[in-house]
């Protein structure tokens, strides 16, 4: 009797088991349609204006700089990401037929870009940011297919497969990932807002997918924030051994104390009276920004300047102490920065115009974060060219001539002095930092899309 009662009960349980599982299958394996769904683009026909348009929005999208490896093809692929699970490699964009996307349709190239699914089924990781190309229009998907398709040269090149071991590197739970995390809606204009605000929240929340690296992540990996209805949108993020630094109105570790025109400099030569480029940023002023018109780029300043700061995020707001290094010997990390720091960045930390950055108020010596100034004090600054110029500036690596410990001292000097007020950097950090980076490139990585 009990064995027919359990019989019986586990009957009715398998049934909304196998009805569950069933729909998880379908869930995890199907293509969602394409807003371009029943369009087609003809390569043959498609219109020169339209692959010009298309190269415009891919330097917006910055996507020569994932998709290519100094020295190589642009978009020919290979460059190597590192992720918490472990390596991957970014894939060969180029219309090739047999290793790039050549076969792709424009249906097919819609779902990759804004959906991250790759013809089959098969889901990207969202190393590729399509949470934030899912705001992308259609125009512009139509016209980045147009570039792609007849602006870029075919390269037969191999795509390196991922190192991110069994089982993690099982694609299907991405399906749910992307059902509770990415967002598939077009940006849609704010009408409370003017029309260079709602150009400059799509440029950033979309193609220039900003929250990629200065929004933080939560335990999944996901950008808590994808616009400005989230108050940790661009509020800063530690990625790869950089902090990404605030993009908000805070006062010490965001644009609080940039001017619109201020943020446009920035974007468009790679400095302002505040900081230089430097860090992962680098790559994205020498691809991405200064290609940007002048337009775009106040629109972009417009709508930063626009994202409230949290002042209980952010602390007191940094107000300058004027001191002098050379006054100061007898403390620790004194004395390395009078010889080796101060020649660019001066006794007072002022630094010398727009040309040496100051580091009295640097958003690295207010942060809590230390990781930015360990990097470049370790590896120096990758070199920034600015209208086809190198720069004849750039920081050095110290990698060799100061140990763990003279570096978390002179970091510590600096992250105290002329008003900062930032907390101590450890030589472990320093050690650690030392063990997982590599030395800044003198040769600037910038890339012809075509």
């Amino acid at each position: 009797m009990k064995n027919s009662r359990f019989a019986r009960t586990a009957g009715w349980l398998a049934l909304p088991c196998l009805v569950a599982a069933g729909l998880l299958a379908w869930y995890v394996t199907h293509e969602p349609s394409s807003r371009l769904e029943n369009e087609q683009l003809a390569v043959a026909d498609i219109d020169p204006a339209l692959v010009a348009r298309g190269e415009y929005v891919a330097r917006l999208s910055d996507c020569v700089a994932c998709h290519s490896v100094p020295g190589g093809a642009p978009f020919a692929g290979g460059l190597e990401m590192a992720t918490p699970l472990g390596a991957i490699h970014a894939t060969n964009v180029t219309p090739d037929r047999e290793t790039g996307i050549g076969g792709y349709s424009l249906t097919e190239f819609d779902r990759a870009v804004r959906q991250g699914i790759a013809p089959g089924g098969r889901r990207l990781y969202p190393a590729m940011p399509y949470p934030s190309y899912a705001k992308l229009s259609e125009d512009d998907v139509r016209a980045l297919y147009a570039f792609f398709m007849k602006g870029v040269a075919p390269v037969r090149q191999a795509n390196i497969p991922s190192a991110i071991p069994w089982p993690l590197n099982m694609r299907w739970p991405i399906a749910l990932w992307n059902g509770v995390f990415a967002d598939t809606t077009p940006y849609v204009v704010k009408p409370a807002e003017d029309e260079l605000w709602n150009r400059g929240a799509y440029i950033v929340q979309g193609a220039g997918h900003c929250g990629s690296c200065h929004t933080p992540r939560g335990l999944a990996f996901n950008e808590k924030a994808l616009d400005e209805s989230g108050s940790p949108f661009l509020a800063g993020a530690l990625l790869d051994g950089w902090y990404a630094p605030s993009l908000r109105d805070d006062h010490n570790t965001g644009l609080g104390r940039w001017s619109e025109p201020e943020i446009v400099q920035f974007l468009k030569t790679g400095r302002n009276k505040h900081t230089v480029v430097f860090g992962s940023m680098t790559e994205a002023f020498n691809n991405s920004t200064q290609f940007m018109s002048d337009e775009d780029l106040a629109a972009i300043a417009r709508y930063l300047k626009s994202l409230p700061g949290d002042s209980k995020r952010d602390g007191p707001p940094w107000q300058y102490r004027a001191e002098s290094a050379a006054d100061l010997l007898d403390m620790p990390g004194a004395h390395t920065y009078v010889t080796r720091c101060a020649s660019c960045h001066g006794m007072e930390g002022k630094g010398q115009a727009e040309w040496m950055p100051p580091v009295a108020g640097a958003t690295s010596a207010l942060a809590e974060e230390s990781a930015s100034a360990i990097n470049i004090t370790l590896n120096g600054s990758q070199r920034i060219v600015a209208a086809g110029v190198p720069d004849a500036y750039r920081m050095p690596a110290f990698r060799e001539q100061l140990s763990d410990q003279q570096i978390a001292e002179v970091l510590t000097f600096v992250r105290s002095m002329w008003g900062n007020q930032s907390g101590a950097v450890d030589a472990q950090a320093a050690s650690k930092l030392r063990e997982h980076t590599d030395p800044a490139s003198s040769s600037p990585i910038i890339l012809q899309m075509r």
